[in-house]
């Protein structure tokens, strides 16, 4: 029996004993916890103080629990899926999107008409309230079963300039950049991913586990002017799939030496 001898509260100081329990590989990632009353003996505590030691670990997210199974260490292993986030053309000039052909879509895309918040704005160089064709998708992979959350936005004026865009704004992405380009555009690309906590839809759709964070990527698509275009968003669990890049060295413009 481990009993607990340390200050602070007592369930802070269960949790603290489980918690290095599993960092020294004493209980294995994947590995099923003892049980609330194995626990109670092993550290001479209430099961009140075992459920609370519990609640704390899954707020940190150490602990997965499963309902009808009971605690799990959760998994310190790499993510099950890689994202190349390259963009790639064919010998005809239409684009491929790398990952492409692994996803699935688990319901039917939505296409609506909405609005810029201030992150969209942002993004697109638009001010707050412009109108937008948006397109939601959810995506599985049928191998891991990673899930995620895509999301494309056109503004009202760029699909009134190509209308093929305004009859058909939830086309995929790689369609959507033929597209623009057929209309005569030169596309270059900018993109960002920020890490935060999921809102309740997200958790439910992605199907996250406790303490879970999700990556929220974003990709701007600009045109030869540099005008944003065209914006995706792409949202799915921080421990299931990782984001890969290609980078290329940008070439320095030439200095002009003078006689």
């Amino acid at each position: 029996m481990s009993e607990i001898q340390r200050p602070g509260a007592l369930y802070q100081q269960v949790a603290a004993a489980i918690r290095e329990a599993i960092l020294s590989g004493e209980f294995a990632p994947d590995s099923l916890l003892p049980s609330e009353a194995q626990l109670m003996t092993r550290y001479g505590v209430s099961r009140p103080t075992v459920r609370n030691a519990i609640s704390a670990l899954r707020a940190e997210g150490l602990i997965d629990v499963r309902h009808g199974k009971g605690s799990f260490v959760r998994s310190s292993g790499q993510p099950r899926l890689t994202i190349e986030r390259r963009v790639s053309r064919t010998a005809e000039g239409k684009f491929v999107m790398p990952n492409g052909d692994i996803w699935q879509e688990a319901d039917e895309p939505t296409t609506y008409r909405t609005h810029t918040t201030k992150d969209t704005g942002r993004l697109l160089h638009l001010d707050g309230e412009e109108a937008l064709f948006g397109c939601d998708r959810l995506l599985i992979d049928p191998s891991t079963g990673t899930r995620a959350m895509h999301r494309t936005l056109i503004p009202f004026e760029v699909a009134e300039a190509v209308p093929l865009l305004g009859e058909e704004p939830c086309k995929p992405a790689a369609a959507i950049y033929w597209v623009l380009t057929q209309a005569g555009h030169t596309l270059s690309w900018t993109e960002t991913v920020r890490a935060r906590m999921p809102l309740p839809d997200e958790r439910t759709a992605l199907k996250l586990p406790d303490a879970t964070p999700v990556l929220h990527v974003t990709r701007t698509a600009h045109g030869t002017d540099d005008r944003p275009l065209f914006l995706e968003e792409l949202r799915f669990g921080a421990d299931r799939a990782e984001l890969a890049y290609r980078i290329t060295a940008d070439k320095q413009p030439t200095r002009r030496t003078r006689a």
